[in-house]
């Protein structure tokens, strides 16, 4: 079974210590655009983000991958339908603790094609708007690593 949720203390020295291994979801409409949500958290807090989130200790890819897409998005994706984007090191100076703590994650990039999404929550992002990839590539307010999804290069694939 997969262990939710750490004690606040030693979820500290975890990401103090280790990479957190993650996914983002790369969310393209049949125009092809991207859905990015507005962080409302540490790291990459008020940049634009694709949706994601961590893989719990003892919980595989597949699992992670459908119970991400259903709290980050409020639909069900089956992880078969999603095509791999690569695997990236995004390296952050701060985290949930501030700049006291930097975080590190090992990300695994996920596209998934989606016809439309009804409703967002709102406990990551408190906006959330469909880019272009070129939009997305020339704003100064979309994230770095976000940008590294659709630029040669960057990650690991």
């Amino acid at each position: 079974m997969a262990n939710t949720f750490l004690e606040n203390d030693t979820f500290r020295k975890v990401v103090d210590s280790i990479p957190l291994v993650s996914i983002d979801l790369v969310i393209r409409n049949p125009e092809g655009q991207i859905l990015l949500g507005k962080r409302v958290n540490r790291p990459a807090q008020g940049d634009w983000f694709v949706p994601g989130g961590r893989i719990l200790k003892n919980e595989s890819v597949d699992v992670a991958f459908e119970r991400l897409v259903l709290n980050e998005l409020n639909i069900q994706v089956q992880f078969k339908s999603a095509s791999y984007v690569g695997l990236y090191d995004h390296f952050y100076p701060d985290s949930i603790w501030g700049e006291a703590v930097s975080t590190h994650y090992l990300v695994n990039a996920f596209e998934i094609k989606v016809d439309r999404i009804l409703s967002l929550p709102d406990q990551q992002h408190n906006d959330y708007r469909w880019f272009s990839v070129e939009e997305l590539l020339s704003s100064s307010e979309v994230h770095e690593h976000t940008k590294w999804y659709f630029t040669e290069g960057k990650g690991y694939s």
